[in-house]
């Protein structure tokens, strides 16, 4: 869990029982989130998405439950869901990093020539968490990784500035943007891509371990990420590398729809993808994808469905 800031709590969703059950994380230990706000005197919430409607009141909640944690709400899990079942939106920042798009075939690329763009992926049927949860999709050849810094949204942001942009984050997560590269190109017709067939689909949007308060990350902007593929290194990047900050990807986008809480904003990522040496995923393949004071998200392929 987080250690830089001064947040010492986190939230998740694992399975016990066989259900989901929400929980807020203390130390190496898990606790229902919905006792342990009730004797912070902030009752009624039972999931984790729930805690962005009012997350400027629920936050303090949070910090107070966190010293009044009891061993009788402990919970012991199977495994680790998503910690958001389910955002709301999910939006994802396209080529934002700077040694991605050299790898891509765009050495040297300045900002200034760069325009910021967004696709979506569908967050009922994309987001899975750890484990063997990801399924190849049908007929892909070119099955990709690309670790991403999730920013989850905690308030209503339209058309806010860069300066405010950062005060609309209610904390962060891990999260891994898999996709069928093969699928997402149309050469053959006018407008070249498609991005649904490539990047919407089902069970390719795992993220996890855990969500940390944006308290608890130092700098955002200046954060360690790594992704293994069976156990051997591909992604070793800082998010210091983004083209577009997190403010500037949150107060674009806030122009574009309305940013509610409980969304999720995929924020680009770093170079070592597997098409530009044309290596990809195949069923029964480990992705390990690790990110400074979140922690590590791990999940094995799966066949298609």
């Amino acid at each position: 869990m987080a250690k830089s800031g001064a947040a010492q709590w986190a939230l998740a969703t694992v399975e016990a029982g066989g259900k989901p059950v929400a929980v807020l994380e203390v130390g190496d230990k898990l606790y229902r989130l919905g006792p342990s706000l009730a004797r912070a005197g902030h009752a009624g919430i039972d999931n984790v998405v729930d805690v962005f409607a009012d997350w400027a009141k629920t936050q303090v909640a949070l910090d107070r439950a966190a010293t009044l944690v009891d061993a009788a709400d402990a919970v012991t899990p199977s495994r680790r869901l998503a910690p958001l079942l389910y955002p709301g939106k999910i939006l994802c920042a396209g080529a934002n990093y700077f040694d991605h798009l050299a790898e891509m075939g765009m050495p040297g690329a300045k900002k200034e020539d760069q325009r910021l763009f967004f696709f979506m992926k569908p967050p009922r049927n994309a987001i899975v968490g750890e484990g063997p949860t990801v399924h190849q999709p049908i007929g892909t050849k070119a099955f990709d990784w690309e670790i991403e810094l999730a920013a989850v949204i905690g308030k209503r942001a339209r058309n806010v500035s860069v300066e405010d942009a950062l005060s609309y984050v209610a904390g962060y997560t891990v999260s891994i943007d898999f996709s069928a590269r093969d699928h997402n190109r149309a050469p053959e017709t006018f407008y070249k891509l498609d991005w649904v067939a490539g990047k919407a689909n089902d069970t390719c949007c795992p993220t996890g371990p855990r969500f940390v308060p944006a308290s608890a990350i130092a700098n955002p902007q200046d954060i360690g990420l790594k992704l293994w593929v069976n156990g051997e290194l591909k992604q070793n990047g800082r998010s210091t590398d983004m083209i577009f900050s997190i403010a500037e990807q949150i107060s674009t986008a806030s122009k574009i729809m309305t940013l509610d809480p409980g969304d999720l904003l995929l924020t680009g990522t770093p170079a070592g993808v597997g098409v530009p040496k044309q290596t990809f995923l195949k069923p029964g393949d480990k992705v390990d994808a690790e990110i400074e004071a979140i922690g590590k998200l791990s999940v094995v392929i799966q066949e298609p469905r």
